[in-house]
């Protein structure tokens, strides 16, 4: 009677060699084929933006929200003429305000610099009292702004609209220690 521990071995070895390839093929240095790992790379899409809500808020026509809220700070330069135009004709402020306001709420981001003490934190804190920057929970950030822009904080004789310097929403009193922070809507 024939034998067939020869082709017995036969298959011993091809399985054996089958498995040595692809042992060394997972543990191949080679990026470019298929890759388990998860991937690092992820996309964004960019809703809104609203460091100083008053750029959008305010500044800016209706009609521009969703520009603004579609570009990064890097871009900001497409809504800088929109921007300055309405600090000339809505508060008919001159130049020096335009371009005073354009330099320190564009581009329209949060600027923390945290070389400072964060005792001086507040709104724009880093641009007009070489503070700390960030925001608050009891920055009033319409009123001021508000100010800046119809009121005498950035002075130009006879330029102003102190009426317009206060939305009228009083700031909030209700502070709590934990999440959320604030009380009862205003």
């Amino acid at each position: 009677m024939p034998s067939c521990r020869p082709t017995h071995r036969r298959w011993l070895r091809l399985a054996a060699c089958v498995t040595v390839t692809a042992i060394a093929a997972a543990c191949t240095d080679n990026n470019s084929g298929g890759t388990t790992a998860p991937s690092t790379t992820r996309a964004y899409d960019q809703v809104q933006r609203l460091g100083n809500p008053l750029v959008s808020e305010v500044f800016l026509a209706k009609r521009s929200h969703p520009t603004h809220a579609s570009i990064g700070p890097a871009d900001d330069t497409i809504i800088e003429p929109e921007f300055k135009m309405f600090i000339a004709t809505v508060a008919g402020r001159d130049a020096n305000v335009q371009n005073t306001l354009a330099s320190v709420l564009l581009p329209d981001m949060l600027i923390v610099q945290t070389d400072k003490a964060t005792s001086t934190s507040g709104w724009l804190t880093w641009a007009l009292a070489n503070g700390w920057g960030g925001r608050n929970l009891s920055d009033d950030v319409t009123a001021a702004g508000l100010n800046a822009i119809f009121g005498t904080l950035i002075e130009t004789p006879g330029n102003s609209c102190p009426q317009l310097c206060n939305d009228n929403v009083p700031a909030h009193t209700d502070y709590q220690t934990t999440f959320p922070y604030l009380g009862t809507p205003n």
